[in-house]
């Protein structure tokens, strides 16, 4: 597949990295550039725990996106440990470093990450995002001026990467700072994740829209089953908690919790993967999951 493209002498490959501070809009990003979810979006901070890349290929070039846990200042548990430094080893052996920061705001954790891409060896643009929550535009430039120096950064682009606004300029800006090579990937293949990655990326999803303030952190999912037979796609998880309390509240009065959760996400992977989906969920308690670095790696959390 990879030799029906990149052919061109101009075609372009590279890999580039999505950082920024938790909640700052890279999922979404990434979503926008690729037209399609994959990586999962809600409004609680560090909602993305794993790197995972979107690949959008073009007739001009191929450009792997990094999606990246948010790099936060404190890091208190295993699991926190684990998202940042998965986060920061992104800057290593990519050709870009997209700096996301929210426009008009800037915080410590914003200043945090900064300070850690001064040692980054590639050109780095700032994005500054969700430019739609912004009414005043005029006062983005005085923003700019106060917080950053033109000679720090390869570009300044301003998006919103809710609605679209500014991502087809970033993607022609990107382009262009990539190498000329031929591609890496199929034209086809959008992510380097299986689909029982996404698949328990998903579930987890619709947990923390329907839990985010019960249970903003103490769940995880492991895919125990995978099977397709004829036209039905049948998976199996496990969703683990770190209390017994937290197991009721995820199962819910009369498992009301746990059917609206499999509900939400058999849509979703439904539209995800294009077939019929027969959903299970089970949840179980496994204590401190989350502080014992162990049963994070059982669970999925590895550097490798």
């Amino acid at each position: 597949m990879t030799d029906e493209i990149g052919l061109q002498e101009d075609f372009r490959f590279g890999y580039v990295s999505i950082i920024g501070r938790p909640n700052v809009g890279k999922s979404t990003l990434l979503n926008q550039i690729l037209g399609q979810k994959v990586s999962i979006v809600t409004a609680k901070p560090q909602t993305t725990r794993q790197k995972l890349a979107g690949i959008k290929t073009t007739p001009k070039g191929q450009v792997v996106y990094v999606d990246t846990p948010g790099i936060h200042h404190s890091a208190k548990r295993a699991l926190n440990r684990y998202m940042n430094r998965v986060a920061q080893a992104s800057f290593r052996d990519v050709d870009l470093v997209l700096f996301l920061v929210e426009a008009g705001s800037w915080s410590r954790q914003d200043e945090f990450v900064a300070k850690a891409l001064q040692s980054v060896d590639v050109p780095v643009m700032l994005v500054l995002n969700k430019i739609d929550l912004v009414p005043d535009k005029e006062s983005l430039l005085t923003f700019i001026d106060k917080n950053f120096r033109d000679e720090d950064y390869a570009g300044i682009m301003l998006i919103s990467a809710k609605n679209g606004s500014g991502v087809d300029e970033l993607e022609k800006q990107v382009l262009s700072r990539l190498p000329f090579s031929r591609p890496f990937y199929d034209a086809d293949q959008f992510t380097d994740r299986s689909e029982r990655f996404l698949a328990s990326e998903m579930i987890r999803e619709q947990l923390t829209l329907r839990l985010h303030q019960e249970l903003p952190y103490a769940l995880t999912v492991q895919i125990e089953e995978f099977k397709r037979a004829g036209n039905l796609l049948t998976i199996g998880a496990i969703i683990y908690v770190e209390r017994e309390s937290q197991k009721q509240i995820t199962i819910g009065k009369n498992g009301a919790v746990l059917k609206q959760v499999g509900s939400g996400a058999r849509i979703v992977l439904e539209e995800l993967f294009g077939e019929k989906i027969f959903l299970r969920l089970w949840v179980k308690v496994s204590k401190d999951w989350s502080d014992s670095d162990k049963l994070i790696e059982r669970y999925g959390y590895t550097d490798r």
